[in-house]
């Protein structure tokens, strides 16, 4: 795009908005890189806004932007769109020139999260920094209020919102997808401004003006319980914002310290402590509910945090100054140090909480899970680099542990196994959770944390300062605490509420979730039916007096079509309806036959096949009809019907086959063709019967071991 010095600002935005109704986006990006270059940041100052509308789409979901959740690899424009908006493209060097003067962009409250909206709209102060010093009062009072970004934060805020932000599917497009390119965009961005090796590079622009300070620490502040914070010390009037101050450590960093308050206000913190538990109530209705994408793209922040927490290096002896390329480490080890604990862990938790609770019950809950997973690292090897031992870990996330997994283990019961992916989700917890020494871990953990309270009164009372109460996650370093007590209960009762009424893991009560009975039907049911694959398919029933009764998972598997019984007959064999290959005057004769045969002799084909040598087996054999019963055994047959299937008689109905008939004329004519009479290979056809019974009836129990 061509660029006269003298065209006025106005006329340049509206140059560009005039360009993107004709212009291809190669061409489009083209011109803005030229206009990021040469125009100062004055006559940059409207542009930035337009392009966060036209890139991420408008707040309200009405404009999609480039749809960048829905651009793929395949995509001619998915290279383009990664080089334009990347931590190093045009347009966070747009960032960084006004970053560099005193602008603000206003974004209205209500776009925020719930908990942050609701507490502002009540003139409370909210608990983040990131919110701090930001407010604007209008002179309509609270309900028009807005908050003041600069450049950096106006961007992230667009990016993190473009995931949560109401928009249609494109035809043909699906969401949830790990390849696109807003879900590539997100993972650039935590490894450059989260870096597991080295420190954040410079930024091209560095100016006091532009930099994200932390509030400045209150003193003479006194904190109570374990670590709870106390609502007289949190509610700060909106009026009395706090005032910022340049602290040499948070400037240093200021940009890995926004993005990440940035992402975990917009992508996790839509549910407080007194939100969710009115949830529990069914008559309250959700606020939020995120998607699919969204877990997935939670579960990429979860698993690079515990790569960034984890590359924190011990504690360094007297060493030499460290080289140019990496100046002043400390600050990020620091941050690295209290990222999860202090900043991420609780609202991540009330997220997975709601997540466990709402979620579908169908195989997409896996992304749930493994985002659990992923923030419980404990269950790995924890890093070398790291202070912090596995117990040590444990202790201190307990609930990640304890409270999920028993809500996981409500939905577990309620889940169909049959379906493979579902039946995979339940095996890998199973296997996280079976790993050696964790349970008795998460017993020890459990035992510190219901220590008596009396027992803690002899000993100093500890606490420390959070970003909620005035405290920067990077001002005044932390003294450590040793009291493992302590800080099992600083954990529980961060998340849970000073009132929580804590459930033991492998106490009686939870034991009692699970039906005894049922389960031990269940196994029963999979004992008896392990040499039979199709028996796993049927509906969850039990055996009565009258044949297999469904239960209710049953009759609910058959609604939902997950299971069904095999449509067959279940009468009479002998009386079953004339088939196509069979011929109806050669059944109905030898149906006579057969029945009077089983009138005049019936008695001494039971007593013959109810004895216990060969001659027995031989007879059941012949006279029975095994496979049969083994059918009515898997079907809701009545106990009559499969008494008089397994009574012995003998059934002539297969010589009326058309198959069986054109097999007999084939054996009689190759009979005459090597000179034997009808007599002779009647015998034959006899004896090869008679052989073929005898080796089966030797051989049965053999062949079903195998």
């Amino acid at each position: 795009m061509a660029a006269p010095a003298l065209q006025q600002p106005s006329f340049l935005l509206a140059n560009l908005k005039a360009d993107c109704g004709t212009k291809p986006l190669l061409q489009r990006c083209q011109d803005l890189v030229k206009v990021i270059d040469e125009y100062p940041a004055k006559e940059l100052h409207p542009v930035l806004p337009w392009l966060m509308e036209a890139v991420f789409g408008s707040l309200d979901g009405v404009l999609a932007g480039w749809n960048l959740r829905f651009l793929h690899s395949r995509s001619s424009e998915y290279g383009l769109a990664l080089d334009f908006l990347g931590p190093t493209g045009p347009v966070m060097k747009l960032v960084y020139k006004l970053q560099a003067e005193d602008y603000k962009y206003e974004i209205p409250v209500n776009y925020l999260p719930g908990p942050v909206k609701a507490c502002i709209q009540e003139g409370v102060l909210p608990d983040c920094p990131l919110f701090h010093n930001k407010l604007q009062f209008p002179p309509a009072g609270l309900l028009a209020l807005s908050l003041a970004l600069n450049p950096f934060e106006f961007f992230m805020f667009n990016f993190a919102y473009c995931l949560i932000s109401p928009k249609s599917f494109p035809p043909g497009h699906q969401g949830g997808s790990t390849d696109s390119a807003y879900f590539v965009l997100v993972d650039t961005y935590l490894k450059y401004f989260l870096p597991t090796e080295g420190s954040v590079p410079p930024s091209p622009f560095s100016d006091s003006r532009g930099s994200v300070s932390a509030p400045s620490p209150r003193s003479g502040v006194s904190f109570a319980g374990y670590g709870v914070h106390s609502p007289s010390l949190l509610k700060h009037h909106i009026f009395h914002q706090p005032s910022v101050n340049a602290d040499p450590a948070a400037q240093e960093i200021w940009r890995s310290e926004t993005l990440l308050q940035m992402v975990v206000e917009v992508w996790l913190h839509h549910y407080s402590l007194d939100m969710y538990q009115k949830l529990q109530s069914p008559q309250v209705k959700e606020p939020f509910s995120p998607s699919e994408e969204h877990v997935l793209v939670v579960r990429l922040l979860v698993k690079h945090l515990h790569a960034f927490s984890s590359s924190l290096k011990a504690e360094p002896g007297p060493a030499p100054a460290p080289p140019p390329a990496h100046p002043h480490p400390g600050p990020l080890e620091e941050f690295k140090r209290v990222v999860v604990q202090r900043f991420v862990q609780q609202k991540l938790y009330l997220f997975l909480q709601h997540c466990f609770g709402h979620w579908p019950l169908d195989a997409s809950f896996r992304a749930v899970t493994t985002s659990s997973r992923g923030d419980t690292p404990g269950t790995r090897a924890p890093s070398r680099r790291t202070r912090t031992g596995p117990e040590s870990f444990v202790h201190e996330n307990l609930l990640l542990y304890t409270k999920l997994f028993q809500v996981f283990l409500n939905r577990a019961v309620r889940t169909d196994l049959v379906n493979a992916k579902n039946a995979l989700m339940v095996f890998r917890v199973a296997k996280v959770f079976s790993q050696p020494n964790l349970a008795e871990m998460i017993q020890k953990g459990e035992q510190l944390f219901l220590e008596p309270e009396h027992v803690l009164h002899h000993r100093q009372p500890r606490g420390y300062l959070t970003p909620g109460q005035g405290g920067s996650y990077l001002s005044s370093r932390q003294r450590a605490v040793p009291d493992m007590v302590f800080r099992v209960k600083s954990h529980v009762y961060s998340l849970e509420g000073q009132d929580c009424q804590y459930q033991q893991m492998f106490g009686s009560e939870l034991r009692g979730g699970l039906n005894q009975g049922h389960l031990n039907q269940v196994l029963s049911n999979l004992g008896s039916s392990q040499d039979d694959g199709n028996c796993r398919q049927l509906p969850d029933c039990v055996q009565g007096e009258d044949g297999l009764v469904l239960t209710e998972l049953g009759r609910r598997q058959i609604i939902n079509g997950l299971r069904r019984f095999e449509v067959q007959y279940q009468g009479d064999p002998e009386l079953q309806p004339i088939r196509s290959y069979e011929s109806a005057l050669l059944v109905r004769l030898l149906y006579r036959t057969s029945s009077l045969l089983n009138d005049r002799f019936g008695g001494h084909m039971t007593a013959l096949c109810s004895r216990p040598d060969f001659l027995g087996r031989l007879g059941r054999y012949y006279l029975t009809d095994v496979a049969g019963g083994a059918r009515l055994r898997r079907s809701p047959a009545s106990r009559y019907t499969a008494e008089q299937s397994r009574r012995p008689r003998l059934s002539l109905r297969p010589l009326a086959s058309y198959r069986t008939l054109l097999l007999l004329l084939l054996f009689y004519l190759l009979g005459a063709l090597l000179s034997l009479g009808p007599g002779c290979s009647t015998l034959l056809l006899l004896a090869a019967a008679l052989l073929y019974g005898l080796f089966a009836a030797l051989f049965a129990d053999k062949l079903k071991a195998a």
